[in-house]
């Protein structure tokens, strides 16, 4: 089956506009939005959708990203507002056990206040989209396959960056669509001077924790402030004293009123990653054993952490982003693993596939076109799936710090023995002010005790596979060839991390620029390591990459196939998430979780109270705010129809990772909350959409403006917002 066929039988913009989303399903592109226009009327949006898909008009040119999160401009000083988990790692940046700013917040009185957020934290603005579908894979000769059908959409995408980054004041990439049916490039200015300005302490900011995380009700402050800066003529700069806020084109307002139940929002922002055209061997597969195993791990690391470094010491303040990364993932797998096991989603994905065969089968053209789409995509699928638990063991080990580190500077070495433009991406010029600052980052979230602990406990796991499912360079470095001796890793593990000194930040910066000869000599252990695995990852990636190739013809010709199908059935047709710019709507609404119970869409500061313990990592509060809000010192924040301030609330829209820190807008455009998790009940949201159980969290603005001026004293940061009534 030839990609080139299909596109020329169906043109792609009739098959992505296809179908019409039902109730409030789907994360549409800018450029889709006219598409949709009458039901987001109806829904009360009263911005003109056309506006909205011109990405240097209002509301879209004040939508940014952080590169893992969505952010927004609230000033016309560059005043940018996430959530208090994006700014995390910045936050633990800046603090110390003398000096707690997890535990205190921080709130900058002025400019010269403002911290430096942690090193390589950026502000993306999109200026541009640009559909390069032919650029991409138009000019790949139809006999190109495999490897070398990668290696040319890689080359493709890396020309097209190349002579968009103009300078290093920019930041292209190239996203794939309907698995590579669509490509896009996407130009951002890219602000590198960011600075930390204000965020509540995280027993605000992390209410619940854990126990509340992903439930509903819930009373979390998920909020913080940066700040964007720039050289004084205005264009992106490295941090100085003499930098000044950037001056966006727009900002948002802010509604210091909220919402109100079935009110219309919309969130505008940067979502990860979706499945929801998976074929149903994937998704059998990641729900009976991918996300059943990687949840063991990730708890099994979140306990070495745990038992390696006490609460409140210096290694376990290193290790707070990652624990709640960590922890925030094995509760998302949990759900998503009950809520697979309770559903049908699997019935009905094979009953999807046997009827997208008996369409495809009931005419000639159909079956000419797309006969061998899902065949050829079934047996690439199991392929890829037979290394999967020596790749996901190996990937857990691969975490631990100073093993990457050593990898990333041998890889480096090597690619700068090539012109820049055939360098992989992630090494080439363009990469070098970012690679640098990961090797800067490393002490910050790095400590010796409990990386030896991590991995002597994964290598012990993995040492129980058969043999001709390992790593055989692995294998040979470790001695494991010999039988697993736990007392000789543990020596062997004592003596890469004593006689390192990649744990030292000069020593790696220093590594960026030495040749392979000298990574060949070196009597750094770690080095060693890198060097003793290296022929032998090229062979694994290289294998990889002949598979992802058969793939990027594959997927594209399967989705050709469903979006096809999809259309004469009159189903809706938006493209997974891929981190791209995507807008989603919907209305403020309560849910049902289960049988004889609703969730009401709003919780309130005395539902916050309620849930305090004293002295206890995730309920504790400070005494202000108890006061306050047993006072009922509320002002003129006060929700009548609540009898008190709205703390967090529900929506229907379609939300997924990347969308943390996403603004939540009303019908005009104006701010009215952000969102930053979704309820228990959605999260396997992410493969199989249920209206009845989608609905993301919010945090109020009522809340955030009431903590601001009452409890944190951040009065100044409120002024400098436009609030309207």
């Amino acid at each position: 089956m030839k990609l080139k066929n299909v596109l020329k039988v169906l043109p792609l913009t009739s098959l992505i506009f296809a179908g019409v989303s039902q109730a409030d399903e789907g994360m549409w592109q800018p450029h889709q939005l006219q598409q949709i226009s009458g039901k987001l009327k109806q829904a009360g949006l009263e911005l003109d959708p056309k506006q909205m898909e011109n990405l240097s008009q209002f509301p879209m040119n004040a939508i940014i990203s952080l590169g893992g999160c969505t952010a927004s401009f609230l000033s016309e000083q560059g005043l940018v507002v996430t959530n208090h988990h994006c700014a995390y790692g910045s936050i633990q940046y800046n603090s110390s056990e003398e000096n707690n700013l997890l535990k205190n917040g921080f709130v900058a009185k002025n400019l010269k206040e403002e911290l430096p957020a942690s090193p390589g934290s950026r502000v993306y603005v999109t200026e541009s989209l640009t559909n390069v579908t032919d650029k991409i894979i138009g000019t790949i000769d139809k006999s190109v396959k495999g490897e070398a059908y990668y290696k040319a959409i890689e080359n493709n995408e890396k020309a097209l960056v190349a002579e968009c980054e103009t300078s290093q004041d920019y930041r292209c990439e190239v996203y794939s669509f309907h698995g590579g049916l669509e490509y896009f490039l996407i130009k951002q200015l890219s602000i590198r001077d960011v600075r930390l300005v204000y965020a509540p302490p995280s027993s605000i900011g992390k209410f619940g924790g854990d126990t509340d995380n992903w439930m509903w009700p819930r009373h979390t402050g998920d909020w913080s402030f940066y700040r964007a800066y720039v050289n004084k003529d205005g264009k992106p700069a490295d941090y100085s004293e003499d930098n000044v806020p950037f001056k966006p084109d727009a900002f948002l307002k802010v509604n210091a009123k909220g919402v109100e139940e079935n009110d219309y929002v919309m969130v505008l922002g940067y979502p990860g990653r979706t499945n929801r055209y998976r074929i149903a061997d994937e998704v059998e597969n990641q729900f009976t054993w991918v996300y059943p195993t990687a949840k063991r791990y990730r708890e099994e690391y979140i306990d070495i952490i745990k038992n390696t470094a006490p609460a409140g010491s210096e290694a376990r303040i290193k290790y707070e982003s990652t624990l709640a990364s960590l922890a925030n993932y094995a509760k998302n797998y949990g759900s998503m693993i009950e809520s697979y096991n309770k559903g049908d989603m699997l019935t009905r994905k094979q009953q999807e596939l046997a009827e997208l065969q008996a369409w495809v089968n009931g005419s000639t053209e159909r079956k000419k076109l797309y006969g061998k789409a899902l065949t050829e995509l079934m047996a690439l699928v199991a392929q890829s799936q037979e290394q999967q638990e020596r790749d996901l063991i190996m990937a857990y080990i691969g975490r631990t710090n100073l093993m990457g580190v050593a990898k990333r500077l041998y890889r480096l070495a090597h690619e700068k023995q090539k012109p820049d433009a055939e360098r992989k991406p992630g090494f080439q010029s363009r990469d070098m002010n970012r690679f640098t600052q990961g090797m800067q980052r490393v002490n910050r979230r790095y400590d010796a005790e409990i990386d030896k602990a991590v991995l002597a406990h994964f290598i012990a796991q993995y040492a129980e596979f058969p043999k001709e499912e390992r790593h055989a360079a692995f294998d040979s470095f470790f001695n494991l060839n010999k039988g697993f001796d736990a007392n000789k890793l543990k020596k062997q593990l004592n003596h890469m991390h004593s006689n390192t000194q990649l744990d030292q930040e000069a020593v790696r910066l220093a590594w960026m620029d030495k040749s392979v000869d000298e990574f060949k000599n070196s009597d750094d252990p770690y080095i060693q390591y890198a060097v003793s695995l290296y022929e032998y990852d090229r062979k694994l990636e290289q294998e990889a990459e002949e598979l992802a190739g058969k793939l990027a013809q594959a997927r594209p010709a399967y989705m050709a196939a469903m979006i096809a199908f999809k259309q004469s059935k009159g189903e809706p047709v938006y493209a997974d998430a891929n981190s791209s710019l995507r807008i989603t709507y919907g209305n403020v609404k309560g849910y049902s979780p289960q049988d004889g119970l609703v969730a009401t869409p709003f919780t309130t500061l005395e539902g916050m109270l309620a849930k305090y313990v004293a002295g206890d990592d995730e309920f504790d509060l400070f005494e202000n705010i108890r006061k306050a809000i047993a006072n009922k010192n509320y002002g003129k924040y006060t929700r009548a129809s609540l009898g008190s301030v709205p703390v967090n609330y529900l929506s229907t829209l379609d939300i997924t990772g990347g969308n943390s820190g996403s603004p939540t807008l009303n019908g005009k455009g104006e701010f009215v909350g952000l969102v930053f998790d979704g309820v228990y009940e959605s999260i396997i949201g992410d493969w199989d959409y249920d209206p009845k159980f989608k609905r993301a969290i919010h945090t109020s603005v009522p809340f955030m403006l009431w903590t601001m001026e009452h409890i944190d004293g951040a009065s100044n940061i409120v002024e400098e917002m436009t609030i309207v009534e």
